[in-house]
């Protein structure tokens, strides 16, 4: 190998007069490389530049020496722009709605009346845009009757609500759930006089015969 490289930089002392004859005094600095005719660095067969005897690391140039410059610096690539993430879907407050049961059902009875049903399709059509994770029916009864009886009565007619959600509305069974208080929270206080079922009483008691629908969830709309 060091015959290789001896022989190279003879060639090149023994080259170098020849191709610059006339000009070598003229040049302050001289050549480190050879040049062909064309002007460009002369190459051996390897594709090696040739070097003059003149030439020190000082003198060398990247495109014949590139082991003796440091190697270019990476530029650090730019972080791929993160996605922001979606806005969350605005969560609503529980919506409570309170039916009048002589609107869903004839007195004492437990029977969905045409006026109710038309009632619990309004309901459901005003919370259009809800995602239901829970509906909770409560039924209500006067104080007219046994507190075992008004208990039973109450929770009859928040089932047929469920019922009628369920089969016509289209909502999951398992997202409402029912109970019945009886004569429990009435409405009226203690503004309506007497104990016997007659009809100023049932008027007046009115209020307290109903079933509170509460529906929580989250709107499907992203604010």
């Amino acid at each position: 190998m060091k015959n290789i490289v001896a022989k190279k930089l003879l060639l090149g002392a023994v080259v170098l007069p020849v191709l610059f004859s006339g000009t070598a005094m003229a040049q302050e600095q001289p050549e480190a490389y050879a040049s062909d005719g064309r002007g460009s660095v002369a190459r051996d067969s390897s594709g090696d530049c040739w070097r003059s005897g003149y030439w020190t690391p000082a003198m060398a140039i990247y495109e014949c020496d590139p082991d003796l410059f440091p190697e270019p610096e990476k530029k650090a690539e730019a972080p791929a722009p993160v996605a922001p993430a979606p806005a969350p879907a605005a969560v609503t407050e529980p919506e409570k709605v309170s039916l009048s049961a002589d609107e869903l059902f004839d007195f004492n009875k437990a029977v969905l009346k045409p006026g109710g049903k038309q009632a619990l399709d309004d309901l459901v059509s005003k919370l259009g845009g809800i995602k239901y994770d829970t509906i909770v029916a409560i039924g209500y009864a006067d104080r007219i009757g046994s507190d075992d009886y008004n208990k039973k009565l109450s929770l009859r007619r928040a089932e047929a609500v469920k019922a009628y959600l369920v089969k016509e509305k289209g909502i999951p069974a398992d997202k409402i759930f029912t109970d019945g208080k009886g004569e429990a929270n009435p409405v009226t206080g203690d503004t309506c006089k007497g104990t016997k079922a007659t009809k100023a009483l049932i008027e007046c008691l009115q209020p307290d015969r109903r079933v509170e629908v509460e529906v929580a969830g989250t709107r499907e709309t992203v604010q």
